[in-house]
């Protein structure tokens, strides 16, 4: 078996090399001068606060020559520098300031020179105390690379001590801390992810210039007393498989960083139950403290409320609060968030690991998930996409490094998305045991920041429920030293969830196999690719695949690239795309369009190339969920996880996504939302059975499937319904019939309709799909790490005879609470037999711009003459910008036109 992802990260790390080495057009540094200052954060006094740093001024060491110690001292005049946010990369700070232009648009980002980040950059903020007389410590986490620390003038941390992106420091400034303005100052080293502990981009996207060296994450100034509570956290039990009881266990370190002992009153409340207990601490002595079912019988629960993922249930949150008092004063505070679930996952008969959530089956319907290109955090912008992974029917985000700040958990516990984090690929990450990978090896300090990563993470992690796995390894397992240090870092956190030694179909000593396989593709492949149970086929757990492209609507692709740009897209399948990825290998869209003009027929302009598009990825998405979901209750070799490769990209991009960066929504994002609703039938490439598949917890029962097969003008061919059908719940399905083997006329290309409806006649699920009596010939003996070869293709070049139909629209909005929705109601009205195939409403404001984010009830749907339905758009109402809302209609074989929608 081919180490393919291996090899994909080799030959990407030279076309990255090139790419950043290459001259570049330098886009001038604003040189006016100017003086302002970052906001001064208020610190106050009480025992227990921690406060973030609400900003810092930047400025690059080369252009200050001012001393580490005058530059660190409250009143230095940062004349020149550039505002920056609390997380900030270099970059993000520069492009806020409109040093650079839209880093999105065309090549701008090739134009940023790199050498103005190889030196390091100055951080500084101030912050303002009232009482020096409480204990004062900064917290410091999310530096790329590393940094060395000031305060007041003093360095309070070497860089040597402050590397990596995911470590924390707890650094005590009591000493140092004057009544009034205090300063905080940071020198960040450079960032090289070959040679640091930290974050990089692979193949994914054009990395940018500055590597993302910066702060990405808050650093907290912390007030408290002699006794500092840290590490509190609950250790659920869940019993199985009743759910009926719950067993809490409560711990947390008591910390005393006095020079005299002291006892401390540690007291707490968590669902209802109040607790304490007397802890006597000598000096700067730390213990764990425990409350547990045995001494506080309130901490057993009595029908518990379980957290479950999105579409399986509900998601209830407790809270623990902890209050550390010493001699009738507060000392110090904690609080944290969790819920209660149980995670397994075993390795099944085949060897691929399955999961179960509080005992229920879970087939792992995910997206590899990408932050925004220069780490900058935008909650609701996370919002939004975690909305719509729940309204795809996904379960689950797949984060290879890029480990998102808190609150991203936390919007993944409120939302029921499951999330699988880990460690990435290829670079220093795996630079001792990736032989292919790029990464350097690791010295005895990479090792230490390693562990401490892994501490700090689990710590970080534990309590949230969204948290399904950790994966200490992605395209390589840990040897036996760095898996031992990983462990018993997860180990000593009281980590809950299943650890997996790998994303790639590899092992290590104490964890053994990973139960993942790693077997792409990552290009085109044809839809019946995904049936077959081999390579990336529906069989066990694949941690990130998909056909490659993904191209976008024509509403995002003219706001991110050129006319010319545009003009080669569609004309010249070998011109390198600069929006696609650095890598030799996905540098074009050559394999994607040939199959495109030998299954569709050559695109005449580029408009006609974006509807082809989306016909091909609405039918290549779907087809790789429906044939994960198909298989998922196989007796023999069954398909337990699919990770499409990617949910979203963190920029402007031509593959990797089922969104994209401006949040609108192509035929890769409702193919999926298609394939996974909650019952559904589907048509199988492999076999022409008709399927239904039930997601539902109950089974449903006295549903009716109907298929019928026409050719393109609407003529029918075939036409048969299948009563009493009955599936039963957790991804069971059933066939309900197959398809004939051929059908009268000479017709190479039909249309099959398939519609499923309940007892009382309602339509529950309804999918076309074009079809063709020519199949794709996949040529499995060459496959590579990335691709099967397509030898000859479906013919599908029927479509293009399709008669233009009218397609009616009356649309209406109704608005409260901030929110819209809008009402569309769509009838083809057209008098002959053809079908409206793959009809697409846009939501618009006044200006023709899509109004986005937006959820559909449904979208890009087809209709048989006389046919009509309703769809439901719901969205903020600011992002209409003050406009009317209006409705852009349009399809494949209909005419575009816009209506109002007010």
């Amino acid at each position: 078996m081919f180490r393919r992802p291996a090899h994909r990260r080799r030959l990407v790390t030279a076309a990255v090399t090139f790419g950043l080495l290459a001259p570049l057009t330098a886009g001038a540094w604003d040189t006016a001068p100017r003086h302002r200052p970052a906001r001064i954060t208020t610190v106050p006094s009480a025992a227990g606060t921690a406060t973030p740093l609400a900003g810092y001024a930047i400025q690059s060491s080369a252009k200050v020559s001012d001393s580490p110690r005058a530059i660190s001292s409250p009143g230095y005049p940062a004349t020149d520098w550039h505002p920056a946010g609390p997380r900030s990369t270099v970059l993000a700070a520069l492009l806020a300031d409109g040093v650079y232009a839209d880093p999105f648009h065309s090549t701008n980002l090739q134009k940023i020179p790199r050498a103005d980040f190889e030196v390091p950059w100055w951080y500084r903020s101030d912050f303002t105390v009232e009482d020096t007389a409480r204990r004062t410590s900064l917290d410091v986490s999310g530096v790329i690379s590393a940094a060395d620390v000031y305060v007041n003038g003093q360095q309070v941390a070497r860089a040597s001590d402050v590397t990596g992106a995911y470590t924390r420091h707890e650094l005590d400034i009591t000493s140092l801390v004057r009544a009034g303005t205090n300063t905080v100052a940071l020198r960040i080293r450079p960032n090289d992810p070959n040679k640091d502990l930290t974050m990089g981009w692979l193949d994914w996207l054009q990395p940018p210039p500055d590597r993302n060296m910066g702060i990405v994450r808050d650093v907290v100034v912390r007030r408290g007393g002699p006794v500092a509570l840290r590490d509190a956290h609950v250790v659920t039990g869940l019993a199985m498989p009743s759910l009926a009881t719950a067993d809490l266990t409560v711990r947390a370190r008591a910390r005393n960083d006095s020079g005299t002992g002291v006892t401390a009153e540690i007291s707490g409340r968590v669902a209802g139950t109040r607790f304490t207990k007397a802890v006597p601490l000598a000096a700067h002595e730390t213990k764990t403290v425990t409350f547990s079912p045995a001494d506080v019988p309130g901490l057993h629960l009595t029908s518990p409320q379980v957290w479950w993922p999105a579409g399986m249930g509900d998601q209830p949150l407790y809270d623990l609060d902890l209050t550390a008092t010493v001699a009738g004063t507060t000392s110090d505070t904690a609080h944290t968030t969790f819920g209660i679930r149980d995670v397994r996952a075993p390795l099944n008969a085949d060897g691929a690991r399955q999961y179960r959530i509080n005992g229920r089956p879970l087939l792992v319907k995910g997206g590899g998930w990408s932050p925004d290109e220069f780490l900058r955090w935008d909650r609701s912008y996370v919002e939004d996409r975690l909305k719509y992974a729940v309204d795809l029917g996904l379960n689950t985000i797949r984060l290879e490094g890029h480990l998102e700040p808190d609150e991203f958990f936390d919007l993944a516990d409120r939302h029921g998305v499951l999330t699988l984090p880990g460690w990435e690929c290829c670079d220093k990450w795996e630079g001792e045991v990736n032989a292919d990978g790029s990464g350097e090896k690791w010295s005895e300090t990479d090792h230490v920041v390693a562990k401490a990563s892994m501490a700090a993470e689990a710590a970080r992690l534990r309590d949230h429920p969204s948290v399904l796995s950790f994966l200490i390894g992605s395209d390589a397992a840990p040897d036996a030293r760095i898996e031992k240090d990983y462990l018993d870092a997860l180990k000593a956190a009281d980590w809950p969830t299943p650890v997996v030694p790998a994303a790639s179909e590899e092992s290590s000593p104490q964890l053994g196999g990973s139960g993942m396989k790693m077997t792409g593709p990552y290009e085109w492949v044809p839809p019946d690719y995904w049936y077959a149970k081999r390579e990336g086929g529906a069989t066990g757990f694949n941690s990130e695949t998909s056909a490659g492209p993904s191209i976008p609507t024509l509403d995002t692709l003219r706001r991110m690239m050129t006319p010319a740009e545009l003009d080669s897209l569609w004309k010249d399948p070998d011109a390198p795309q600069y929006h696609r990825s650095p890598s030799s290998v996905f540098g074009t869209l050559k394999i994607y369009d040939k199959a495109l003009a030998g299954r569709y027929g050559t695109p005449t302009g580029l408009t006609d190339y974006v509807r082809k598009a989306q016909l091909a990825q609405y039918e290549n998405v779907r087809a790789q969920f429906e044939a994960y979901g198909r298989n998922a209750t196989d007796a023999s070799r069954p398909a337990t996880g699919v990770i499409h490769w990617m949910f979203n990209s963190g920029w402007t991009s031509l593959h990797w996504q089922l969104t994209d960066r401006y949040l609108d929504q192509n035929g890769s994002y409702f193919g999926a939302k298609k394939a996974n609703e909650p019952l559904h039938i589907q048509y199988s490439y492999d076999d022409r059975s008709v399927v239904v598949v039930n997601r539902r917890h109950t089974p449903a029962q006295g549903l009716t499937a109907r298929a019928t097969l026409y050719d393109p003008d609407g003529t029918q061919r075939y036409d048969r319904a299948v009563p009493a059908v009955t599936v039963d719940g957790d991804g069971a399905h059933t066939t309900a019939l197959t398809l004939p083997s051929s059908v009268s006329g000479p017709a190479r290309t039909h249309l099959l309709r398939l519609v499923l409806t309940d007892p009382a006649g309602q339509e529950v699920s309804r999918n076309v799909y074009w079809l063709s009596t020519r199949p794709d010939m996949l040529d499995w003996s060459g496959t590579t790490w990335y691709y099967t070869p397509t030898t000859s293709y479906a013919d599908l070049t029927g479509l293009a005879s399709m008669a233009q139909v009218p397609v009616s629209a009356t649309a209406a909005t109704t608005s409260a609470d901030g929110t819209s929705t809008t009402t569309v109601t769509l009838r083809n009205t057209g008098s002959a037999r053809t079908p409206a195939l793959l009809t697409d409403v846009h939501l618009v404001d006044g200006r023709g711009a899509p109004v986005l984010p937006v959820r559909w009830s449904d979208n890009e749907v087809s209709l048989w003459p006389g046919e009509s339905v309703t769809l439901t758009a719901t969205y903020r109402t600011a992002d209409l910008r003050g406009s009317a809302p209006r409705v852009r209609v349009s399809g494949w074989n209909t005419p575009e036109r816009t209506l109002p929608a007010a």
